[in-house]
Protein backbone atom coordinates (compact mmCIF):
# COMPACT_ATOMS: atom_id res chain seq x y z
CA UNK A 1 0.00 0.00 0.00
CA UNK A 2 2.97 2.63 1.05
CA UNK A 3 4.48 1.50 -2.59
CA UNK A 4 1.14 2.51 -4.31
CA UNK A 5 0.55 5.68 -2.26
CA UNK A 6 4.41 6.71 -2.97
CA UNK A 7 3.77 6.12 -6.94
CA UNK A 8 0.38 7.99 -7.39
CA UNK A 9 2.37 10.97 -5.16
CA UNK A 10 5.05 10.78 -8.19
CA UNK A 11 2.36 10.31 -10.96
CA UNK A 12 -0.32 12.92 -9.79
CA UNK A 13 2.02 16.34 -9.91
CA UNK A 14 3.95 15.17 -12.77
CA UNK A 15 0.37 14.85 -14.64
CA UNK A 16 -0.64 18.06 -13.03
CA UNK A 17 2.88 19.85 -14.53
CA UNK A 18 2.09 18.40 -17.50
CA UNK A 19 -1.68 19.09 -18.12
CA UNK A 20 -1.31 22.69 -17.30
CA UNK A 21 1.40 23.34 -19.67
CA UNK A 22 -0.59 21.58 -22.34
CA UNK A 23 -3.49 23.84 -21.53
CA UNK A 24 -1.50 26.94 -21.13
CA UNK A 25 0.42 26.84 -24.51
CA UNK A 26 -3.16 26.32 -26.29
CA UNK A 27 -3.87 29.80 -24.79
CA UNK A 28 -0.51 31.44 -25.62
CA UNK A 29 -0.49 30.22 -28.85
CA UNK A 30 -3.94 31.19 -29.20
CA UNK A 31 -3.00 34.86 -28.02
CA UNK A 32 -0.33 35.12 -30.70
CA UNK A 33 -2.50 34.37 -33.27
CA UNK A 34 -5.18 36.53 -32.40
CA UNK A 35 -7.74 35.22 -29.93
CA UNK A 36 -7.09 36.70 -26.65
CA UNK A 37 -9.71 34.45 -25.01
CA UNK A 38 -7.59 32.61 -22.66
CA UNK A 39 -6.08 35.47 -21.69
CA UNK A 40 -9.18 37.22 -20.80
CA UNK A 41 -10.13 34.71 -18.98
CA UNK A 42 -6.76 34.40 -16.68
CA UNK A 43 -6.69 30.96 -17.85
CA UNK A 44 -2.94 31.74 -19.28
CA UNK A 45 -2.01 31.51 -15.30
CA UNK A 46 0.67 28.15 -14.21
CA UNK A 47 -1.52 28.27 -11.36
CA UNK A 48 -2.68 24.27 -11.15
CA UNK A 49 -5.94 25.53 -9.25
CA UNK A 50 -7.08 27.50 -12.84
CA UNK A 51 -6.44 24.74 -14.70
CA UNK A 52 -7.47 21.68 -12.40
CA UNK A 53 -10.35 19.19 -12.95
CA UNK A 54 -11.36 17.43 -10.10
CA UNK A 55 -12.37 14.35 -11.86
CA UNK A 56 -10.03 14.96 -14.58
CA UNK A 57 -7.26 15.61 -12.94
CA UNK A 58 -7.19 14.04 -9.77
CA UNK A 59 -9.75 11.75 -9.12
CA UNK A 60 -9.72 9.76 -12.57
CA UNK A 61 -5.73 9.77 -12.55
CA UNK A 62 -5.54 8.70 -9.08
CA UNK A 63 -8.20 5.82 -9.44
CA UNK A 64 -5.68 4.70 -12.63
CA UNK A 65 -2.52 5.04 -10.56
CA UNK A 66 -4.21 2.97 -7.85
CA UNK A 67 -5.46 -0.16 -9.86
CA UNK A 68 -2.18 0.03 -11.79
CA UNK A 69 -3.64 0.95 -14.90
CA UNK A 70 -2.10 3.73 -17.84
CA UNK A 71 -2.47 7.10 -16.10
CA UNK A 72 -3.52 9.69 -17.91
CA UNK A 73 -6.21 12.46 -17.37
CA UNK A 74 -7.57 16.17 -18.72
CA UNK A 75 -7.51 19.54 -16.88
CA UNK A 76 -10.22 22.13 -17.77
CA UNK A 77 -9.74 23.22 -21.50
CA UNK A 78 -8.67 26.69 -21.84
CA UNK A 79 -11.51 28.71 -24.04
CA UNK A 80 -10.36 28.85 -28.13
CA UNK A 81 -12.92 31.22 -29.93
CA UNK A 82 -11.54 29.76 -33.81
CA UNK A 83 -12.90 33.14 -35.64
CA UNK A 84 -11.29 35.49 -33.48
CA UNK A 85 -7.53 33.79 -34.44
CA UNK A 86 -6.51 35.83 -37.44
CA UNK A 87 -5.99 32.70 -39.95
CA UNK A 88 -9.37 30.55 -37.98
CA UNK A 89 -8.43 27.56 -40.34
CA UNK A 90 -4.53 27.09 -39.89
CA UNK A 91 -4.15 29.28 -36.79
CA UNK A 92 -6.59 26.15 -34.58
CA UNK A 93 -4.53 23.93 -36.09
CA UNK A 94 -1.28 25.62 -34.76
CA UNK A 95 -2.91 26.13 -31.12
CA UNK A 96 -4.62 22.56 -31.56
CA UNK A 97 -0.49 21.60 -31.81
CA UNK A 98 0.99 23.89 -29.38
CA UNK A 99 -0.84 21.46 -26.22
CA UNK A 100 1.13 18.32 -27.27
CA UNK A 101 4.58 19.94 -28.71
CA UNK A 102 5.19 21.55 -25.28
CA UNK A 103 4.28 18.06 -23.76
CA UNK A 104 7.32 16.47 -25.73
CA UNK A 105 9.27 19.19 -25.06
CA UNK A 106 8.93 19.13 -21.18
CA UNK A 107 9.81 15.47 -21.76
CA UNK A 108 13.39 15.99 -23.56
CA UNK A 109 13.97 18.63 -20.31
CA UNK A 110 12.83 15.65 -18.26
CA UNK A 111 15.69 13.67 -20.18
CA UNK A 112 18.32 16.17 -19.55
CA UNK A 113 17.52 16.37 -15.68
CA UNK A 114 17.36 12.41 -15.58
CA UNK A 115 20.36 12.42 -17.52
CA UNK A 116 22.45 15.04 -15.14
CA UNK A 117 20.87 12.73 -12.12
CA UNK A 118 22.37 9.36 -13.18
CA UNK A 119 25.92 11.29 -13.99
CA UNK A 120 25.98 12.68 -10.88
CA UNK A 121 24.39 10.54 -8.18
CA UNK A 122 24.15 6.94 -6.51
CA UNK A 123 20.60 6.48 -8.14
CA UNK A 124 21.31 3.03 -5.89
CA UNK A 125 20.41 5.57 -2.80
CA UNK A 126 17.12 5.76 -1.63
CA UNK A 127 16.47 9.60 -2.17
CA UNK A 128 18.22 9.50 -5.68
CA UNK A 129 16.41 6.55 -6.62
CA UNK A 130 13.17 7.90 -6.12
CA UNK A 131 14.22 11.03 -7.78
CA UNK A 132 15.66 9.18 -10.91
CA UNK A 133 11.82 7.36 -10.72
CA UNK A 134 9.77 10.23 -10.30
CA UNK A 135 11.88 12.11 -13.48
CA UNK A 136 10.80 8.58 -15.28
CA UNK A 137 7.54 8.81 -14.70
CA UNK A 138 7.40 12.99 -15.69
CA UNK A 139 9.26 11.72 -19.18
CA UNK A 140 6.71 8.65 -20.07
CA UNK A 141 3.26 10.93 -18.78
CA UNK A 142 4.67 13.69 -20.89
CA UNK A 143 5.29 11.62 -23.96
CA UNK A 144 1.86 9.45 -23.07
CA UNK A 145 -0.58 12.48 -23.04
CA UNK A 146 1.32 14.08 -26.33
CA UNK A 147 0.68 11.02 -28.19
CA UNK A 148 -3.12 10.32 -26.42
CA UNK A 149 -3.96 13.83 -27.60
CA UNK A 150 -2.95 13.69 -30.82
CA UNK A 151 -5.53 10.90 -31.63
CA UNK A 152 -8.03 12.35 -34.46
CA UNK A 153 -10.72 11.97 -32.21
CA UNK A 154 -12.54 14.87 -31.63
CA UNK A 155 -12.34 16.74 -29.49
CA UNK A 156 -8.60 16.21 -28.88
CA UNK A 157 -6.22 18.08 -30.69
CA UNK A 158 -4.96 15.64 -33.06
CA UNK A 159 -9.35 15.87 -34.71
CA UNK A 160 -8.33 19.54 -35.05
CA UNK A 161 -4.85 19.09 -37.14
CA UNK A 162 -6.72 16.67 -39.21
CA UNK A 163 -9.84 19.42 -40.12
CA UNK A 164 -6.60 21.94 -41.13
CA UNK A 165 -5.71 19.61 -43.44
CA UNK A 166 -8.50 17.96 -45.05
CA UNK A 167 -9.80 19.68 -47.85
CA UNK A 168 -12.82 21.89 -47.03
CA UNK A 169 -15.00 20.05 -48.94
CA UNK A 170 -14.55 17.05 -46.25
CA UNK A 171 -14.60 18.82 -43.02
CA UNK A 172 -18.06 19.29 -43.21
CA UNK A 173 -18.33 15.36 -42.75
CA UNK A 174 -15.85 15.10 -40.54
CA UNK A 175 -17.36 17.89 -38.03
CA UNK A 176 -20.24 15.43 -37.93
CA UNK A 177 -18.35 13.24 -36.02
CA UNK A 178 -17.86 15.41 -32.88
CA UNK A 179 -21.18 14.56 -31.50
CA UNK A 180 -19.72 11.22 -30.91
CA UNK A 181 -16.17 12.00 -29.97
CA UNK A 182 -16.84 11.23 -26.04
CA UNK A 183 -18.45 8.48 -26.32
CA UNK A 184 -15.13 7.09 -28.78
CA UNK A 185 -13.28 8.02 -25.53
CA UNK A 186 -15.36 6.55 -22.77
CA UNK A 187 -15.79 3.20 -24.89
CA UNK A 188 -11.56 3.34 -25.16
CA UNK A 189 -11.34 3.73 -21.68
CA UNK A 190 -13.90 1.34 -20.68
CA UNK A 191 -12.25 -1.51 -22.98
CA UNK A 192 -9.24 -0.53 -21.25
CA UNK A 193 -10.34 -1.44 -17.84
CA UNK A 194 -12.46 -4.20 -17.80
CA UNK A 195 -11.27 -6.02 -21.20
CA UNK A 196 -6.94 -5.64 -20.80
CA UNK A 197 -6.25 -8.43 -22.35
CA UNK A 198 -7.41 -6.99 -25.66
CA UNK A 199 -4.47 -4.41 -25.89
CA UNK A 200 -5.93 -1.32 -27.30
CA UNK A 201 -4.06 0.82 -25.81
CA UNK A 202 -0.80 -0.99 -26.48
CA UNK A 203 -1.68 -1.55 -29.95
CA UNK A 204 -2.48 2.13 -30.60
CA UNK A 205 -1.26 5.02 -28.46
CA UNK A 206 1.62 2.55 -26.64
CA UNK A 207 3.45 1.50 -30.21
CA UNK A 208 4.28 5.21 -30.65
CA UNK A 209 4.72 6.08 -26.76
CA UNK A 210 7.31 3.22 -26.63
CA UNK A 211 8.93 4.85 -29.73
CA UNK A 212 9.76 8.22 -28.16
CA UNK A 213 10.35 6.56 -24.61
CA UNK A 214 13.37 4.97 -26.13
CA UNK A 215 14.80 7.76 -27.86
CA UNK A 216 14.18 10.13 -24.52
CA UNK A 217 16.31 7.53 -22.53
CA UNK A 218 18.99 7.74 -25.52
CA UNK A 219 19.05 11.35 -24.51
CA UNK A 220 19.23 11.14 -21.04
CA UNK A 221 22.01 8.23 -21.40
CA UNK A 222 23.90 10.27 -23.61
CA UNK A 223 23.82 13.02 -21.05
CA UNK A 224 24.91 10.70 -18.41
CA UNK A 225 27.79 8.93 -20.23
Amino acid sequence: MTETLTLAAILIPSLIIAIVFHEVAHGYTALLLGDPTAKERRRLSLNPIRHVDPVGTLLVPGALALAGAPVFGWAKPVPVMQHRLDNPRYGMMAVAAAGPATNFVLAAVGAIVLGLVAANTDVSAGEAGLLVQGVFYFILINIFLGVFNLLPIPPFDGSHIVEGLLPRSVVSYYEKLRPFGMLLFVGLIALTWFAPELGVLENTVGRPVEWALEKYLSLASAIGS
